[in-house]
């Protein structure tokens, strides 16, 4: 998942128990009870599934451990665990990567302390069940925690579900940036309901910046928060809101239930590179340098022609038999080479299979002004180049698998930016240039989050955030959405 822009809670917010006004933290409390049961489940269902994996239906023989209260005694104290490491805490609930580790954390902590006590105590409690049942049930959080929260994005896009109601202060080009950054993933569970400008911004008349009502200045804005039942402040860059008058905001907002956050000028960083350290009573945000090669770098290359050898020997069938649609479909070779720009703006031939008749270039120009997208690419959702077979190919993704040999030589990542054609870098800015720093990908952020739909800019934006952010997680998780996009087809045309 991005994360456009960075919300660090003030250290003055108020106390996640204390209660919040409106129907958002009614819901907020129906999702976190909701989760305790779904964990609860998970865990019992864990348990009963390491006593049987291990005892089968029989009650173990010449053992003194009454498992009948091992079983709900170790459910119980996981779930206690869970909540000691806060993993119901409403600030990492539904977004992120944090709620997942803290899911892990928890159940590695506890399983290390069992282990460790069983040891001391000398308790013959039988590993094998306590291994099958850890091993079942951190799985069975973490699968469960992301159906809820895939449920929870669904509702929250739809204008349901549980979401922060946000008050925006700050100028008025700051407040439009951060209000159209929230908008822009509404399954973060930020929903903008007013904003509070400089006082001498105020209009005598009604104000709204672009749809967002102006509630207030900066002399009332606990009262603008209450009025308009905003649970969360977000503060973002003005030059009247001083060290002093951003605590002594912390100071107003204290016991009303209505939490603080700061959103700096610094977007599109991930949070394992930002690091907060107080340096003379001052949160200093340290930001460190993208990684662009040692060790990980290495890591990365070797599981890239790792999985893509494996992948290409079990996709020799389906690629026989892709290569024979196309044949019979239209005259024209198989595969398809093009020359793209990979890193360092070294050229290279990518292979896809041919999904266009064998003149599609030479067509281009006549329908160049029914492109459909903006920026430098031509893209058209009924290309009459395209052949009845290359539809199909295109729908599925089916027409990239030949990429996994430009993976397996070292042109490519199985995760990375699109790889771009020439004429396109000739025309890059300096920004835009930085997507050329790492490795094009046969999967990547622009692809999971619609393709084609997106705009040049959206789509600019996602490869340089993965360019600056890249991680071996990161990359797991969008091989893992890249199967959810396929199947749903989105952008792909």
């Amino acid at each position: 998942m991005t994360s456009a822009t960075l919300l660090t809670p003030a250290s003055t917010s108020s106390k996640p128990d204390e209660p919040r006004p409106g129907p958002a933290r009614t819901r907020e409390r129906a999702y976190v009870r909701s989760l305790v049961v779904l964990d609860t489940t998970v865990l019992t269902v864990a348990v009963l599934v390491g006593y049987v994996a291990r005892f089968g239906d029989e009650i173990p023989g010449g053992s003194k451990i009454p498992y009948v209260l091992v079983a709900p005694g170790l459910v119980l104290a996981w779930l206690v665990s869970l909540r000691v490491l806060r993993c119901y805490d409403d600030r990492v609930l539904g977004y992120g990567a944090d709620e997942y580790r803290r899911v892990s954390t928890a159940s590695l902590r506890l399983a290390g302390g069992v282990a460790i006590a069983g040891y001391i105590a000398d308790v013959g409690v039988s590993r094998g069940f306590l291994g099958i049942s850890f091993a079942v049930g951190t799985l069975g959080l973490e699968v469960a925690r992301f159906a809820a929260r895939k449920r929870l994005h669904r509702a929250r896009s739809e204008g349901a579900g549980w979401s922060r109601k946000v008050l925006v202060v700050g100028d008025t080009a700051h407040v439009l940036e951060l209000v159209h950054t929230l908008r822009r993933e509404p399954y973060a569970g930020y929903q903008v309901v007013g904003a509070c400008i400089p006082d001498a911004l105020l209009a005598p008349v009604a104000q709204r910046l672009g749809d967002v009502p102006v509630v207030g200045s900066f002399r009332g804005i606990p009262e603008a928060a209450t009025a308009i039942g905003a649970d969360t402040v977000a503060v973002t860059a003005s030059g009247e809101l001083t060290a002093t008058r951003l605590r002594r905001l912390g100071w107003q907002l204290e016991g009303t239930g209505i939490d603080l956050v700061v959103a700096p000028a610094l977007t599109d960083v991930a949070g394992p590179r930002i690091h907060t350290r107080p340096v003379a009573g001052l949160p200093l945000i340290h930001v460190e340098a993208p990684e662009f090669r040692g060790a990980r770098k290495l890591v990365k290359g070797f599981v890239d022609r790792a999985v893509s050898s494996v992948a290409l020997t079990l996709l020799l069938p389906l690629l026989a038999v892709i290569a024979l649609a196309i044949k019979i479909d239209s005259r024209g070779p198989v595969l398809f080479r093009q020359t793209r720009v990979g890193q360092g703006g070294r050229e290279f031939g990518v292979y896809k299979f041919r999904t266009m008749v064998v003149n599609a270039d030479a067509l281009l120009a006549a329908l160049a002004a029914r492109n459909e997208t903006d920026g430098l690419m031509f893209k058209m959702r009924d290309d009459p180049r395209v052949t009845r077979v290359g539809r199909l190919l295109r729908k599925w993704s089916l027409d990239e698998l030949p990429q996994l040999v430009n993976v397996l030589l070292g042109h490519m990542s199985l995760v990375g930016p699109r790889p771009p054609l020439p004429s396109e870098v000739a025309r890059y800015d300096g920004d835009v240039a930085r997507r050329l720093l790492v490795k094009p990908g046969m999967t990547g952020l622009w692809q999971v989050s619609g393709r084609s739909d997106l705009s040049w800019e959206d789509g600019i934006r996602l490869d340089l955030y993965y360019v600056e952010n890249w991680s071996l997680a990161a990359d797991l998780t969008i091989l893992w959405k890249t199967f959810g996009a396929v199947v749903n087809s989105r952008g792909a045309y």
